[in-house]
């Protein structure tokens, strides 16, 4: 029997409240090495708060973050050396083109003679060579998701952690960037996104986690995870679906 891979984030008791409310409950949660990893949940669920202490931008009330062995709190910049992130309200130089930006990034993290080969497959699988001369602040939805993405793995990183990576992107650039992360997964790399778009989460993902209220209801493999129907409608069964009211003055 081969060994279990060891954890790439490991997640122990993490909780934070914003006032009265409590955003992130005592999550408990184990993403192995060389996993493609969903997060899954509604709007307000907590994704995005439980991604930015994994990232280390919020700091919790409770609990613990390792990502690769390294805790968030004690040791920071190891933590972040191996991360690569891509999160709701990053800002991007806006008067860089993408080449000129992963140019600037690949100096930031010290990236030598491999850096331009890594820039130019990037910008090519991810079609964003096609406008070179495009600024940042002229970038669509989508080209700035994907530039982002980019600048993510330029210094490829043990673990991604990226949130609603594939919101706003049309169907061709999700297939580009499914194509890449998959590569990146197969070559030992760590991916944890959280997303809404359910057929991504079962085409990509081998774990995924249902979350709501700042808990996580479900954990396990796609088919634990769904045995009694698709994903979405054990999403619909365990998170809750507004009652159905009919509108009078629509008809």
């Amino acid at each position: 029997m081969s060994a279990m891979p060891s954890p790439a984030v490991r997640l122990s008791g993490l909780s934070i409240r914003f006032g009265d409310r409590v955003a992130v409950d005592e999550v408990d949660l184990c993403v192995p090495e060389g996993m493609f990893f969903g997060l899954v949940g509604p709007n307000g669920a907590g994704k995005s708060t439980l991604l930015s202490m994994i990232a280390g931008i919020l700091d919790p009330d409770a609990g613990s973050v390792e990502i690769a062995g390294f805790d968030i709190r004690r040791s920071r910049e190891q933590a972040l050396e191996v991360m690569g992130l891509m999160l709701e309200g990053f800002s991007l130089p806006e008067r860089l083109t993408g080449s000129e930006l992963l140019e600037y990034t690949a100096r930031l993290r010290g990236i030598g003679s491999e850096a331009r080969e890594r820039a130019v497959d990037l910008l090519e699988i991810l079609e964003l060579d096609r406008s070179p001369s495009t600024l940042i602040v002229d970038y669509s939805t989508g080209m700035r998701k994907k530039i982002g993405l980019a600048v993510a793995m330029m210094h490829r990183p043990r673990v991604l952690v990226l949130d609603e990576p594939f919101e706003a992107i049309d169907p061709v650039s999700a297939l580009a960037m499914e194509t890449l992360l998959g590569q990146y997964v197969d070559g030992g790399g760590t991916v944890l996104l959280s997303s809404h778009i359910m057929d991504v989460i079962e085409r990509s993902c081998e774990r995924v986690a249902v979350m709501n209220d700042g808990h996580v209801l479900a954990e396990g493999t796609i088919d634990e995870v769904s045995a009694e129907g698709t994903l979405a409608e054990t999403f619909i069964r365990l998170v809750g679906a507004p009652p159905h009211r009919d509108i009078g003055w629509l008809r």
